[in-house]
């Protein structure tokens, strides 16, 4: 006698339900056997035909599974509906089978069934049986019934809703950007994860900056935080190359923006174009009727306004925004022109500007060591490339206490990249007037971040935390390079650093 291979063997356990011998397969939570149903219920001292009056006491979620597989992959039949379903003014014909993969039209179908009949279980064993392989081949007649569905959200439309139906029946229903919060809306009223889910997959992949707010703030209402986490990541690497530049900026929620300005994976050219960013931000939210996004000018001369008594943010206007403005790095505002511009417009408190500027004396005093600095993850100066489809090498150079430093991007081939920095001389680069250093070598702590999205994913490369001593000569004069092989275009790559005592 041939033993049983142990997949065969562990699929046959015997599992005892109530207090019987009834047994079924594991493999199968509830797999249409009725007695064994009704023997659960009486186990769980509850009436099997109260329990159809009172769905969430039964495994809806056991029934819906037998009808899903059934109906998998096949198509439906030309019959008459089994359920007439009356909702947004509508009468809409559905069969048992697509019916069950709602949770709430299972419910709602249950509780007809119950109250339409004095013998609910005979009807609901009828209609389970049915669809058991093997068993009946005609299906047996039951009667039509009629369900309501009130839906008091009112981001369901009647033509959203029609496609969440319409998607009982069909696996790939088209869906686009424009139509998908009302699916998503309409798939939460009816229970239907799978299209949920689907629905959340095309939104991750369909944010834009015109579609940021409404798909994080339905990711916050629905609860879902797969949703949420791909809007906070966008923002992270989109905020100032491309919604800062769009009046969609206006839309950004201040709750969202202030998670986004805490992440150490945000993306910036530069600490002062990220401070344009979000003074523009606030702009906008003070002058909703703007329609067009303004020149810098015009956004500086709107602060400058204001009485010069107090600092905008010291005034009751700015200070509810003074979370964000605190997550801004001022030290790494370097250039003296930017400065002068932000004491020009009387934005920030005079403490704040005060103490970047000393910070800046002692750093220059000091030879560039950056004492008021001591962690690179959150305190970090930061610089950004954007490395587009167009570039095979893509470069900035960056001018701090008197040290000349070269950002650089360099592609490879067509899916191989470096990113490295490396230490230029004053002589070899053409820059404003400033102060340099004649000091050989700078002890510096940096990180070499670069992120890309692919297939609605973000990749993210990175190299650890290095410290070293930079020269004017090679090999000393060029940072460890941060190697990457992606498909993904536009490339964020992202330089931190810091000057430690030496």
């Amino acid at each position: 006698m041939k033993m049983l291979n142990p997949q065969r063997r562990a699929r046959l356990e015997r599992r005892m339900v109530g207090s019987t011998n009834r047994w079924r397969f594991p493999s199968k939570p509830f797999s249409g056997d009725l007695l064994g149903l009704s023997q659960r219920c009486k186990a769980l001292s509850v009436d099997l035909d109260e329990a159809l009056k009172n769905p969430d006491r039964l495994c809806v979620s056991q029934i819906q599974k037998i009808f899903s597989e059934t109906s998998k992959n096949k198509p439906v039949q030309s019959r008459e509906a089994d359920v007439i379903l009356e909702c947004l003014g509508s009468r809409w014909e559905l069969h048992q089978p697509q019916l069950f993969q709602s949770e709430t039209l299972s419910k709602l179908y249950l509780m007809a069934l119950a109250q339409s009949t004095k013998r609910p279980t005979k009807e609901l064993e009828s209609l389970l049986r049915a669809q058991l392989p093997g068993k009946i081949k005609e299906r047996p007649p039951t009667r039509k019934m009629i369900i309501s569905l009130k839906i008091n959200d009112p981001v369901v439309t009647k033509v959203a809703f029609a496609m969440a139906l319409k998607s009982l029946y069909l696996s790939q229903v088209e869906m686009n950007v424009n139509d998908v919060l009302a699916v998503l809306a309409s798939a939460h009223v009816l229970q239907f994860s799978s299209l949920f889910q689907r629905c959340v997959a095309v939104m991750m992949k369909g944010l834009t900056p015109s579609t940021i707010k409404s798909f994080y703030l339905a990711g916050c209402k629905y609860k879902e935080e797969q949703l949420t986490t791909a809007c906070e990541k966008w923002l992270e690497m989109n905020l100032v190359p491309l919604v800062g530049t769009q009046i969609h900026l206006r839309k950004i929620p201040q709750e969202l923006l202030h998670r986004v300005l805490r992440s150490p994976r945000l993306f910036t050219f530069n600490e002062f174009h990220l401070l344009k960013t979000l003074l523009l931000w606030v702009f906008l939210q003070l002058n909703p009727k703007v329609q067009t996004v303004p020149v810098q000018e015009t956004v500086l001369a709107f602060f400058t306004s204001f009485s010069r008594k107090y600092s905008f943010l010291d005034q009751d206007t700015g200070q509810s925004l003074v979370p964000l403005f605190l997550c801004l790095r001022l030290h790494g505002i370097i250039k003296g022109k930017n400065l002068e511009e932000l004491r020009h417009i009387n934005f920030f408190p005079e403490s704040w500007l005060i103490r970047v500027t000393a910070n800046h004396y002692h750093a220059l005093e000091s030879g560039g060591d950056m004492a008021h600095v001591k962690d690179l993850t959150t305190q970090a100066v930061r610089f950004g490339l954007l490395f587009n489809q167009e570039y095979t090498t893509h470069s900035e150079v960056i001018a701090i206490y008197g040290f000349f430093f070269e950002i650089k991007g360099v592609r490879h081939d067509t899916t191989s990249y470096s990113f490295y920095m490396q230490r230029v001389r004053h002589s070899d680069v053409v820059c404003e007037h400033g102060p340099v250093s004649l000091r050989a070598e700078r002890l510096v702590k940096y990180e070499i971040r670069a992120q890309t999205l692919v297939d609605g994913q973000w990749q993210e490369f990175r190299t650890n935390q290095i410290t070293q001593k930079f020269g004017f000569s090679k090999p000393s004069c060029k940072s460890h390079a941060l190697k990457i092989h992606t498909v993904g275009l536009p490339i964020y790559a992202s330089f931190s650093f810091i000057f430690p005592m030496s």
